[in-house]
């Protein structure tokens, strides 16, 4: 796919990243870009590392060491609360939604970081705040209807389907109209029909509404549809950046699949056929079907 993403600052900046709990580096020394209008994807094995990166960009955790700069501006001091005022969005690998309230309270809750009004000025409901609320409503409208979930509206999250709370969680995140968003593993739990439409969705979010994407994700499928730029981690460290295709190929990253350097050496030789195995002419034989292999 072609990159939609210009030459100028970078939007997100991660230089030497590290962060330590007890005697274990979790992340150690990671550095990357985020350039204004891509999608770019954190891949890798369990443990790797990648989520808690997401939770230092987040204010979540606090970093041992390095930068992590948003818009030319250092994060490290921020708050965690005020990270979504700054314009970052994330959602979790485990829905965090309020189970006891609608889709639309959800997303209202969700616009909290636009609240510029008073105690007094909500106590005696001023004509600013009605038009504030107002245009809080149309903002959440716009999101409800970009990720059809008018059917929704007014439904409990308890009583939703598990895919339908991953989209009400990326709906709450859209609602704080982000400049980046934070997805972790969005396709986590999803069926084949439900990660299709977030594809598709994560692809409108980019093109339509012109937010910049830093996701982690496993369902390789997914990544090589969607994303522009692939970082691998393992152990806490930077394996390979690349597009899709040259982080599927490189050997770093096969071994940290698969665990051997023998193993990953193996796949990338040709194998020959077994008489049992002749394929028809102009039909070629895929060499790997395994947790690395892209969609083609």
């Amino acid at each position: 796919m072609s990159a939609g993403h210009s030459s100028s600052a970078p939007l997100l900046c991660v230089r030497d990243l590290c962060v330590q709990f007890g005697g274990v580096r979790a992340v150690d020394g990671v550095s990357f870009d985020v350039q204004r209008g891509e999608v770019f994807t954190l891949i890798g094995p369990n443990g790797a590392g990648k989520t808690t990166v997401f939770n230092l960009i987040s204010r979540i955790y606090r970093a041992s060491l390095g930068s992590i700069e948003f818009e030319g501006r250092a994060l490290g001091a921020v708050a965690p609360h005020a990270v979504a005022v700054r314009g970052i969005a994330r959602t979790f690998q485990n829905i965090e939604l309020f189970e006891h309230a609608t889709v639309l309270q959800n997303l209202l809750i969700g616009r909290h970081v636009h609240q510029r009004h008073g105690f007094w000025s909500q106590l005696v409901f001023t004509p600013s705040l009605r038009q504030a609320e107002r245009e809080t409503r149309r903002k959440v409208e716009e999101v409800i209807e970009f990720l059809d979930l008018q059917h929704y509206r007014d439904t409990l999250v308890a009583g939703l389907p598990y895919g339908v709370r991953k989209v009400v969680e990326l709906a709450r995140a859209l609602a704080t109209e982000p400049r980046l968003l934070l997805l972790d593993e969005p396709s986590s739990g999803l069926n084949v029909e439900e990660t299709s439409d977030m594809a598709f969705w994560i692809q409108d979010i980019r093109s339509e509404l012109g937010i910049t994407v830093l996701m982690v994700e496993h369902d390789m499928a997914l990544v090589s549809k969607v994303s522009d730029r692939v970082l691998a981690m393992a152990q806490g460290k930077v394996l390979a950046l690349g597009t899709p295709g040259e982080v599927q190929a490189n050997l770093a990253v096969i071994e940290a699949y698969l665990g051997t350097a023998g193993e990953a050496e193996s796949l990338r030789r040709p194998k020959p056929l077994k008489p049992q195995q002749a394929q028809p002419e102009g039909r070629a034989i895929a060499p790997t079907k395994g947790i690395l292999e892209f969609a083609r």
